[in-house]
């Protein structure tokens, strides 16, 4: 009868909305799932619906130029990368994921509608005549405070939701952890769909018909993810917050430094831990002592005035869960940090793939263009048909050769998608140097039209992205959440989402140093206005010859690291 009713409920210590215990068969699993990858769904289409072609609105309807419209665009999006920090720390401390989707949801929505209200209100809209717009400084300041909202409302989401997701699978239960990971695929799988019909049907709305529609129909989309969110609320399973992480991190640091002089028992049993089944951190089950970074360890020696103190001061005293903690997080840093040059590939979509593609002779037909800019639809339709491809194929054959339930450890899934990337580098410099060799050949060095060759062309190189996101990105989603301390995740997955941001800043100053180095005596450089005297191709060659070197350093990495362990005996390793 005992085991019967430990079974009855989940061990990972998940609670359902009323904080009981979360039963079993009432909560979470795939049952809880439709309605979070539903709400991730149509919050990503009303993301890249508003935000795809921002930097167009700015310059017809704000007369704004080249150069402002496009650094408020990058201000703006950077923004939408640092919010997540936020997010992430109240829900890991105070408010559970939960209640922060949910309140962050609120602010989305409000900035969404007021957003929509000036492209659509009158005294809101700015006045137009003849194609150029006048706008008061008034009506541009709301558009900026409604665009700043969006910013602080998808960052408090964006951390979360594949982490409340999940925690809809309890790891303590063998079938339940094999369905997690194919979560994460199909959560993946949801943003790209939102994000394909963003970038095909909403822009040529925002386009063709108006700004009031093209911004309202995101709105619309929000509404639909946030009534789709509280929809599933009975069903779902709730991690409790467990304090500031940062203020832990913190006294692990402090206390190691003030027993600096202090020796570490050899017998780690020894090292102060609680001697209740739980941890001391609420939300979290107690880790397991690991052997590297030992000067930690200092802080979870009890001294003799440790023992005479009641209650234990954490500035001096730590667990070895506490301990555990920071360790862990100092563990995934390096492999955080090889996610860069990766996130650096990926950026290149959005702007040498897009110069190169402006060159190219973009004709569907003796009527359709296709612009260079929305070839990126093919790198979201690769996502699109990898997932089922990796999910239903790939991991079943996998497992039969490694005997991993999820086919390859994260580390390997993710090793795979670095090497992936380099073909796509390889790819575009090949595109490139076929693209100069026509320009020589038929001495269009000045010609200002397209070349006599399709933008079809570069369908491969955004494909292979695709293929390598599958395995990277999606792998980094699971990686971060699995390794994170249980009172982190949300912490860990807003650190994982700054690669990409570092990603954007790191191909700035490549590009930067590549014009400063390559333009000297005179020189045109590899990436001058005129690309068709350029070398674009050496730029590729550059990124790829990266790539291969982050993935050796990638190799080591991951040979180093040792993953996680709880104190149920449990290595989460998958």
């Amino acid at each position: 009868m005992g085991e019967a009713a430990e079974d009855k409920y989940t061990k990972d210590g998940t609670t359902d909305i009323r904080g009981n215990p979360a039963v079993k068969k009432g909560t979470g699993n795939w049952r809880a799932c439709p309605y979070i990858l539903a709400n991730e769904c149509c919050e990503r289409l009303a993301y890249y619906g508003m935000s795809t072609n921002l930097v167009n609105y700015m310059k017809e309807r704000l007369n704004q130029g080249n150069t402002t419209a496009s650094n408020n665009v990058t201000n703006w999006s950077g923004t939408c990368y640092i919010m997540p920090l936020l997010g992430a720390f109240l829900a890991d401390a105070y408010l559970g994921r939960y209640w922060t989707i949910a309140s962050f949801m609120i602010v989305y929505i409000s900035g969404l509608t007021l957003l929509t209200m000036t492209a659509s209100v009158k005294g809101l809209k700015p006045s137009c005549d003849h194609g150029v717009c006048d706008p008061t400084n008034a009506q541009t300041a709301v558009f900026f405070v409604a665009l700043y909202l969006i910013a602080l409302g998808t960052g408090g989401i964006k951390p979360c939701v594949s982490s409340f997701g999940a925690d809809q699978f309890d790891e303590s239960d063998e079938s339940e952890k094999k369905r997690k990971s194919s979560f994460f695929n199909w959560f993946y799988f949801s943003i790209n769909i939102g994000a394909l019909v963003a970038s095909s049907v909403l822009v040529w709305i925002q386009d063709n018909v108006g700004w009031g529609w093209g911004f309202g129909i995101p709105a619309v989309a929000m509404a639909i993810a946030v009534v789709s969110f509280f929809l599933g609320t009975a069903l779902y399973r709730h991690q409790k917050p467990g304090g500031s992480p940062l203020t832990r991190i913190v006294q692990v640091v402090v206390a190691s430094f003030r027993k600096s002089g202090v020796k570490v028992p050899a017998d780690k049993s020894l090292l102060y831990e609680i001697s209740e089944k739980e941890s001391a951190i609420q939300g979290s089950r107690k880790l397991e002592h690991t052997d590297k970074f030992k000067f930690l360890d200092k802080a979870a020696v009890a001294t003799q005035d440790d023992k005479m103190k009641d209650p234990v001061d954490p500035w001096r005293l730590c667990t070895v869960t506490q301990v555990e903690e920071l360790k862990s997080v100092v563990r995934i840093l390096p492999i955080w940090a090889s996610g860069i040059i990766f996130s650096t590939v990926y950026g290149q979509m959005s702007t040498m793939f897009v110069l190169q593609g402006d060159t190219l002779d973009p004709h569907m037909g003796p009527h359709f263009k296709i612009p260079a800019a929305s070839l990126s639809i093919f790198d979201t339709i690769s996502v699109i048909v990898w997932v089922p491809i990796y999910d239903r194929i790939i991991v079943p054959v996998a497992r039969k050769l490694t005997g991993n339930e999820r086919g390859f450890t994260q580390l390997t899934r993710m090793g795979i998608g670095l090497v992936i990337s380099i073909f796509s580098m390889l790819a575009a410099g090949i595109l490139e140097v076929v693209r100069l060799r026509i320009i020589a050949r038929d001495n269009l060095y000045d010609d200002d039209g397209y070349l006599p060759m399709s933008i079809f062309w570069q369908v491969p190189q955004y494909f292979i992205i695709g293929a390598a996101e599958v395995f990277t990105f999606i792998g980094q989603l699971e990686f971060f959440y699995d390794q994170a301390p249980d009172a982190m995740r949300s912490l860990l997955s807003a650190i994982s989402l700054t690669t990409v941001a570092l990603g954007n800043y790191l191909s700035t100053l490549l590009v930067t140093i590549v014009t400063h180095v390559t333009t000297k005596n005179g020189k045109l450089g590899w990436i001058p206005d005129n690309l068709n005297r350029g070398h674009l191709d050496y730029f590729f060659w550059l990124l790829a010859v990266l790539s291969l070197v982050n993935f050796i350093v990638y190799l080591w990495i991951a040979k180093w690291y040792t993953y996680k362990k709880t104190a149920d005996g449990d290595f989460e390793s998958q």
